[in-house]
C-alpha cells in the first residue's frame, strides 16, 4: 500500500508541475512548441525505462557486487536515506561535471544542452548512453556500500 501511496504522490507532483509551468511559465515563450515535443517524448519513455530497468537491476547488483558490512545499515532509517541522496547526487554531479570536461563525453552530453525552450518534458533530454552513464556514477557506490 505504501508503495501505491509514494507512486501516486510522484504521479500527483510531476503533473501538478506539469500545469504549474502551463499556467505561470517562467517564459511565455517556452509554452510555444517549436516541434519538439515527440522527439522530447521518445527521450522521455527512453530514458524512464532505462531508469527503471536500472532501478529494478539494481538489488541483484547490491547482492552480488556490494562489501558486507561498510554501509551504515546501524542509522536511522531517516538518516539512511539522506545517506542515500548525497551519495547518489553526488555521483550525478560529478558525471555533468565530468561530461564538461571530457570532449568524448561532452559529445554524447551535448544533446541534453541543445534544447531550444526550457519545458518539464525535455528536462529528460538525454543521450541514453549518457544517462546509463550517469546512473552508473549515481548507483555504483550504493551498490558497492551494500545499500539494503
Amino acid at each position: 500500500m505504501t508503495k501505491v501511496v509514494i507512486v501516486g504522490v510522484l504521479v500527483a507532483a510531476v503533473g501538478l508541475s506539469f500545469a504549474a509551468e502551463r499556467l505561470l511559465p517562467y517564459a511565455a515563450a517556452w509554452n510555444r512548441s517549436l516541434g519538439d515535443s515527440g522527439r522530447d517524448a521518445a527521450h522521455a519513455a527512453v530514458n524512464e525505462s532505462l531508469q527503471i530497468v536500472s532501478l529494478l537491476a539494481l538489488p541483484f547488483l547490491v547482492a552480488s557486487m556490494s562489501i558486507e558490512g561498510v554501509w551504515p545499515s546501524g542509522l536511522p532509517f531517516a538518516v539512511q536515506v539522506i545517506g542515500s541522496i548525497v551519495v547518489v547526487d553526488f555521483g550525478i554531479t560529478m558525471g555533468h561535471w565530468l561530461s564538461h570536461r571530457s570532449d568524448v563525453l561532452w559529445r554524447f552530453h551535448a544533446v541534453h544542452h541543445s534544447v531550444q525552450r526550457f519545458y518539464g518534458l525535455n528536462g529528460l533530454m538525454k543521450h541514453p548512453a549518457h544517462q546509463l552513464f550517469e546512473t552508473m556514477l549515481a548507483t555504483a557506490p550504493l551498490t558497492v556500500l551494500g545499500l539494503p
